[in-house]
């Protein structure tokens, strides 16, 4: 993205609590004169994306991968690294890998006037997290960038639980998409615990297949 205004960065994760799949981060760059005015009759008011639905989000997605205000990247972290590094800390690594991709393409870099990270996120750790970044509690209800960043991560996990279900079909991913649900824990105690789920986080008496 090129520009001489400057960008706000919006950065969410979803996936934290889900028993299979990777936690996935979104960082968003959002110029300074983004309006949504314009769409709200067609897809509705901008929302975190757990307030949308899964039509509103895809509808959503489509309209900000295509608006040339807004660019983002994504980082996943996968199970046996959730597992090593525990989830708090792989989530804030996904964050940070992909707040510098998003930063990387940003001309120039300083063009980013300020980072917003939602909840408990931050860039590496609290400790080094740097002076233009604020870690908000309820920061996508908040800050549009990261109400934008929650969309993106939200659909580019579900896709992917989708295709992982395609090779799992057993679990069930393309509807719980790797959530503790009741038909995806009976799907555990009958098959077993797949290659894409988090061992630590299925703490019941299942084996591993």
């Amino acid at each position: 993205m090129k520009s001489r205004q400057k960008f706000i960065i919006g950065i969410d994760e979803v996936g934290r609590g889900a028993l299979a799949g990777p936690v996935v981060v979104a960082a968003a760059a959002v110029a300074a004169n983004f309006k949504t005015q314009g769409t709200r009759h067609k897809l509705g008011m901008l929302r975190d994306s757990k307030k949308l639905t899964q039509k509103q989000r895809e509808a959503w997605f489509a309209y900000l991968k295509g608006h040339p205000g807004i660019g983002f990247a994504v980082a996943r972290i996968y199970p046996r690294g959730i597992e090593r590094l525990n989830i708090s800390s792989a989530a804030n690594l996904a964050a940070k890998r992909a707040c510098k991709r998003l930063i990387s393409v940003l001309r120039p870099p300083s063009s980013v006037a300020r980072i917003y990270l939602d909840g408990g996120l931050f860039l590496g750790s609290k400790q080094s997290q740097p002076p233009n970044a604020a870690t908000l509690v309820k920061g996508d209800e908040k800050i549009t960038a990261i109400k934008i960043a929650s969309i993106i991560a939200k659909v580019h996990r579900d896709r992917l639980m989708c295709r992982l279900a395609k090779k799992y079909a057993a679990y069930g991913f393309d509807i719980h998409k790797g959530y503790g649900t009741k038909n995806h824990y009976a799907a555990l105690k009958k098959f077993g615990i797949s290659a894409v789920h988090r061992k630590t986080f299925c703490n019941f008496d299942v084996k591993a297949k």
